[in-house]
């Protein structure tokens, strides 16, 4: 029963996000490694359940290791410079083959239909096409790339085209030129330049792992462009075949946000269901580059006193904080501030002056998904920097408790009678809270 309460409370909840997507471009990348994993079909079921929700979708296919298993088979070598592939004429045509027959395989997926399947009904059209015009690369510190090039012109009205007959576009890491030759390019380049192009509201990049992974092994959830260019230096280091996608991937989006992608996305394609719990939730399940303030700290406003009484409710049923009615909090509210996420307030605190020297911070609560993540130090900063405005020079806190973690902070016990007067005559002795107070400096 739980799990079906959850269910229920997480589908009511992603129709904000279903309304946010419908008639938006969205640019997924589909590496080669990503094709080639158990987890593929997955992820098939889950970009036929965007496009039955109206999304139109343009999907970028690579082949890297296809193509290096089926040069090796057939006795040629595996040339490569800076991490980009020397083609030559005989290369290129087992590439064609290599790369043809994937797009026949990728359409057979989208074309299925079995009667309790994800895809029952699905009845997607699948249409590929000339898009992309390419030049190429030329002789770099002395090697000739041959026919390895790069994309010189996405016919993104044409793709519109076909994206407004509802149907996916498929496009492959192969360009054409005006004069009939065919280029090998890379698949991230590709992506990038079709979602650029097309103006596209999301660059999806599939990657080995989660997202990008900091040095302690953890997620980075969120990076600006700037953010994540100074990592990619770091990254460029790391020479293990997982690094190395991602660094191309984080690359990619990197150039997409600065030529105004509105989000990428770095999500894993071993994990069932990643692309879903990305777009459909707010803690995501990957790493979001963005130029947008998708979660902020700012000064409330009356429009917030719905969402901060839904947010303190637990805690004054707890006897943490003190009852705040609607009234109240109406009459209050310029005293707040609060951190939004996607349109939610997951935390709020307050200052109230006492006299010429003091304030008293007050109403800290954050949601519960996202305590311990340090969104109360930045509470905390931005109140005593908000005192400091007010010149205000100290703050006192009454807390049941939280004691310790305003100590760790810096703030001192107080008696009772060393509070300022008017904070005195409104204590309230049944709750026997603790006062304490920090010197601003």
């Amino acid at each position: 029963m739980d799990n079906l309460s959850q269910y229920i409370d997480w589908f009511r909840h992603s129709s904000s996000y279903i309304n946010a997507h419908r008639k938006k471009v969205f640019v997924v990348l589909l590496t080669g490694e990503t094709i080639a994993h158990e987890n593929f079909s997955h992820i098939v079921h889950d970009i036929t359940l965007l496009h039955s929700l109206g999304v139109k979708l343009v999907l970028v296919h690579g082949a890297r290791p296809q193509i290096n298993a089926a040069l090796s088979g057939a006795g040629q070598e595996l040339r490569y410079h800076k991490g980009l592939r020397i083609t030559d004429t005989d290369s290129l045509q087992i590439i064609k083959q290599t790369i043809g027959a994937m797009a026949i395989d990728i359409e057979a997926q989208f074309s299925m239909g079995l009667a309790n399947s994800p895809m029952h009904g699905a009845d997607i059209k699948v249409s590929r096409g000339n898009f992309i015009t390419a030049r190429p690369l030329g002789i770099i510190e002395g090697v000739d790339y041959a026919l390895t090039g790069v994309v010189r012109k996405v016919n993104a009205e044409a793709i519109l085209q076909h994206l407004d007959k509802n149907s996916i576009v498929l496009v492959s890491n192969l360009g054409y030129s005006p004069t009939g030759e065919v280029f090998n390019l890379s698949a991230e380049d590709v992506a990038t330049e079709v979602a650029m192009a097309m103006q596209a509201e999301k660059l999806i990049l599939f990657v080995p792992q989660r997202g990008v992974m900091g040095k302690d092994g953890q997620l980075i959830s969120t990076l600006s462009p700037v953010q994540a260019d100074l990592l990619l230096k770091e990254l460029a280091q790391d020479e293990s075949v997982a690094r190395n996608i991602t660094l191309e991937s984080l690359s990619a989006a990197v150039k997409a946000s600065n030529k105004n992608v509105h989000r990428c996305h770095l999500i894993s394609f071993a994990d069932n269901g990643a692309l879903i719990q990305e777009l459909f939730t707010r803690e995501g399940n990957g790493t979001l580059v963005s130029k947008d303030n998708f979660e902020w700290l700012r000064q409330a406003t009356i429009n917030d006193v719905g969402g901060i009484l839904e947010l303190i409710a637990p805690l004054e049923a707890a006897g943490i904080l003190v009852h705040r009615s609607r009234e109240l909090l109406e009459a209050e509210i310029d005293y707040f501030k609060v951190i939004e996420m996607e349109g939610m307030i997951i935390a709020c605190a307050a200052i109230y002056p006492l006299d010429e020297e003091s304030g008293e911070i007050a109403c800290i609560a954050i949601h519960k998904n996202y305590q311990e993540s340090g969104r109360g130090d930045h509470l905390m900063r931005a109140l005593e920097k908000e005192a400091r405005k007010q010149g205000l020079t100290k703050v006192i806190v009454l807390t049941t408790q939280t004691a310790h973690w305003f100590m760790e902070r810096g703030f001192e016990p107080i008696a009772i009678s060393d509070l300022p007067a008017k904070k005195q005559q409104m204590y309230n002795y049944q709750r026997k809270s603790k006062a304490f107070i920090k010197t601003l400096r």
